[in-house]
């Protein structure tokens, strides 16, 4: 459970830092980044599985790169439940979506180690 929250919080860090850099990406408090990883989180559970399901078939033939638009869409559609986070354009969803990935993904693996577990159980 502690590892759910560690990556939560790591998750919410990597939003908040993007919306600091990226100037079409608006992410004004901790919380609203908090809320915001929470709803990027249950929609990659939910519907991004369906759709990465769906689109397999054409995440083959682009080699992966239709799977980059998908986690785009996913970043986008977060924006648009959480009041107060703003993506201002689908391709800044995706540019925002590949930099939280490779932070968190950084972050991650700081705080969780390699194995990706808190206390390395």
């Amino acid at each position: 459970m502690l590892t759910l929250f560690v990556k939560w919080l790591v998750s919410a860090t990597a939003i908040f830092a993007v919306g600091y850099f990226l100037e079409d990406i608006s992410v004004p408090s901790f919380t609203v980044a908090l809320l915001s990883a929470f709803v990027l989180g249950v929609l990659n559970v939910t519907l991004g599985n369906l759709l990465k399901l769906l689109t397999l078939p054409i995440t083959v033939l682009t080699l992966g790169i239709s799977a980059l638009l998908l986690n785009g869409l996913m970043f986008w559609l977060a924006s648009r439940f959480v009041d107060g986070f703003y993506v201002g354009s689908f391709w800044w969803a995706v540019l925002g979506a590949i930099l939280v990935s490779v932070t968190s993904a950084m972050l991650n693996r700081i705080f969780l180690g390699a194995d990706g577990k808190w206390g390395g159980n």
